[in-house]
């Protein structure tokens, strides 16, 4: 039996929006539209393959561009699920959410580098090719209770197996048997999904900085992360931290680059150097 939610993406008005979302639908548009609805709902829909492509932004990413029918789905999905991360998600994550971005990560940034002394920043190694398809499906399935929808799910998760295999480098983890390097990860860069999910995947990660550590000042864009504090001992101490429970994820940080420095020194942000400058009303606090 297909469940109400199942049903309401599957919607003719949910699908006609996500096809104005994502632009004109070639030519006959309602016809292929009814054609996507009858597969959605009959279970037979299945992803077609990718375009890709490099870009420089600045380093050199593969993107992988669904065919325009498929992304017609990926607004179906987005349209009905993400609000319910959206109500989980803390406010100091940025990257693929309206009303944050670039921009306003940059001037937050800026911010709690004004009112600390030290900041410990870091970013994943390899993120979007990285990511564990069982542990992300563990993740979404919290909020996900429709076996329907998490068909769904797996099938577009599935259509992405492999996409960024030359990109990833296998790195083992504790307790790592030698078939773990043929668990399925990646999720290709440039699908709308990939960027939902890729929050989803380390929002328990956030939870964990804000609420097991009690660090009160965290920012994360996608997967370059900020942690401040007036302490360097504690930040040191959060850095163990925060790779151990990466490893849970199966993830890995550029450890070499992820040093506790000075906030006054300037540090590197998404392509923008912080420097102190007046902010927020409020300087640096505690004694240091």
């Amino acid at each position: 039996m297909t469940r109400p939610a199942y049903q309401c993406l599957c919607s003719w008005e949910n699908l006609v929006l996500a096809w104005r979302k994502a632009a004109r639908f070639e030519y006959q548009a309602e016809q292929h539209l009814w054609e996507l609805q009858t597969d959605l709902l009959a279970g037979t829909y299945r992803p077609g393959g990718y375009v890709h492509f490099h870009i420089k932004d600045p380093k050199r990413r593969k993107i992988s561009a669904a065919r325009f029918r498929d992304r017609v789905v990926h607004h179906a999905f987005c349209n009905l699920i993400e609000p319910r991360f959206e109500r989980l998600f803390m406010p100091d994550s940025y990257a693929n959410r309206i009303g944050k971005g670039t921009h306003k990560a940059i001037d937050r940034f800026q911010c709690l580098a004004n009112q600390h002394r030290y900041v410990l920043r870091a970013d994943v190694v390899q993120y979007f090719a990285s990511i564990d398809h069982a542990i992300l499906l563990d993740i979404l399935r919290r909020q996900i209770p429709e076996a329907d929808i998490m068909t769904l799910v797996e099938t577009i998760v599935e259509s992405g197996r492999g996409v960024l295999d030359e990109e990833y480098r296998y790195v083992p983890f504790p307790k790592d048997d030698l078939l773990e390097i043929c668990r399925p990860r990646g999720l290709p860069i440039g699908n709308l999904t990939s960027q939902f999910w890729s929050n989803c995947y380390l929002h328990p990660f956030d939870q964990f900085v804000t609420r097991e550590l009690s660090c009160r000042a965290y920012l994360r864009y996608v997967d370059d992360f900020a942690l401040f504090s007036d302490s360097k001992r504690q930040l040191w101490d959060w850095k163990t931290a925060v790779m151990e429970r990466l490893a849970a994820l199966r993830l890995i940080i550029h450890e070499s680059r992820a040093q506790v420095v000075p906030t006054g020194t300037g540090i590197p942000w998404l392509t923008f150097l912080s420097r102190p400058a007046p902010c927020c009303g409020s300087g640096f606090r505690g004694s240091g």
